[in-house]
């Protein structure tokens, strides 16, 4: 027998601590209901605070439409919508309570978003599927391979047959891995060691946490722009760079981040004979819970690489990670499949495949407009 389900918009509080707040808490609590039965743990989660205070970026319009049943929130739809370039893109994240999976109430959330979108201007459309490590080794007879060429999702999972069906197409797989912290003493002497013999004296090592020094500002912003049209395998978006970065930019990025309560622990390599910044790698804490971090963007110039530099950066950095935040316990970070370089220094720090993200995508038809 068909449930009957109720689409609606999710009311977004201005506090967690006023009445009407308890459907944002509930909606904020189906994803960690969904993450603990796909990942084994609530660590990819968000707290309710860390979600509200996303609402906030200037960068980025976040909507969300709720599912219910009786009066409660069974599934969620996060719709993300870039402002700033992507104009045409929406970002859909779907979470339905186990229980209510199989019963039509993803299929209703998705295609509410899909109208939304379209009603916003937007016509590409992006989903994901979470496939943890012992489902890929349960399918392994059974694959989808994305267009990339690389890596793939499990063809006989729910969330792959469920894509499918409503008209997704998979572009492409981000592995998914996670390390221990604190590094092991020994292991990041020899890491050191190794890298240092690599570059043999010829990069100096600058660090900083949220704020880059004045005199890096513009060397920063050009490493982001070469890295965005480099065919550089760091990056791991599914879509090409559009926006370029400059001081200004930056400085904003910077203050959006501190204003949602994000620490931001980089270090970056100097290349010493043309004083120039030729790399540099990021690890993000967030507000309201320092034990769960993760890797952002490592990225190295094309005419550096080989000399070990992405290991001796991400060594550095991991270690200033652990003095200024003990409390951190795991870091998590997503990799293209067929970045091997940046896979191998991961596999030498630590990190084990944790599972993958399978990144889906529809085009959806242009509204048209009537003329009379």
């Amino acid at each position: 027998m068909a449930i009957d389900v109720k689409i609606e918009q999710l009311w977004i509080p201005d506090s967690l601590d006023t009445p009407d707040a308890a459907d944002f808490l509930a909606a904020v609590e189906v994803g960690r209901k969904v993450r603990m039965q796909t990942w084994g743990s609530d660590d990819l989660a968000y707290g309710p605070l860390e979600k509200l205070l996303e609402f906030a970026d200037p960068y980025e319009r976040q909507l969300i439409l709720v599912a219910k049943v009786d009066g409660a929130i069974v599934g969620t739809v996060d719709i993300a919508l870039p402002l700033t370039d992507h104009l045409d893109l929406a970002e859909l994240t779907l979470d339905i309570l186990p229980e209510y999976q199989r019963q039509g109430v993803g299929r209703r959330l998705l295609e509410a978003a899909e109208h939304l979108a379209r009603g916003e201007g937007r016509t590409m459309i992006l989903v994901d599927t979470n496939h943890p490590g012992a489902s890929l080794h349960e399918f392994e007879q059974a694959q989808l391979v994305p267009g990339s060429g690389q890596g793939f999702v499990p063809l006989e999972s729910r969330e792959v047959e469920f894509a499918r069906k409503t008209g997704y197409t998979l572009q492409h797989i981000e592995q998914f891995s996670s390390c221990l912290l604190p590094l092991d003493t020994k292991l990041v002497a020899d890491l050191q060691a190794e890298a240092e013999e690599a570059n043999n004296g010829r990069y100096r090592l600058h660090h900083w946490t949220d704020r880059c020094p004045e005199r890096w500002l513009e060397a920063v912003a050009a490493l982001e722009n070469q890295a965005g049209v480099d065919v550089d395998p760091s990056l791991d978006a599914p879509i090409e760079q559009d926006m370029v970065f400059d001081a200004g930019i930056l400085r904003e990025a910077e203050d959006v981040a501190i204003a949602q309560g994000r620490r931001t622990v980089v270090t970056a390599v100097e290349h010493i004979a043309t004083g120039t910044l030729v790399g540099l790698t990021t690890i993000t804490v967030l507000a309201h819970r320092a034990d769960v971090v993760f890797q952002d963007d490592t990225l190295i110039l094309q005419e550096h690489r080989g000399n070990k530099l992405g290991l001796l950066i991400k060594v550095a950095n991991m270690e200033r990670l652990s003095e200024q935040f003990p409390d951190a316990r795991i870091i998590y970070t997503w990799n293209a499949p067929e970045n091997r370089y940046l896979l191998t220094v991961n596999k030498q720090l630590g990190f084990r495949t944790a599972g993958v993200t399978g990144i889906w995508q529809k085009e959806l038809p242009t509204l048209r407009t009537s003329t009379s």
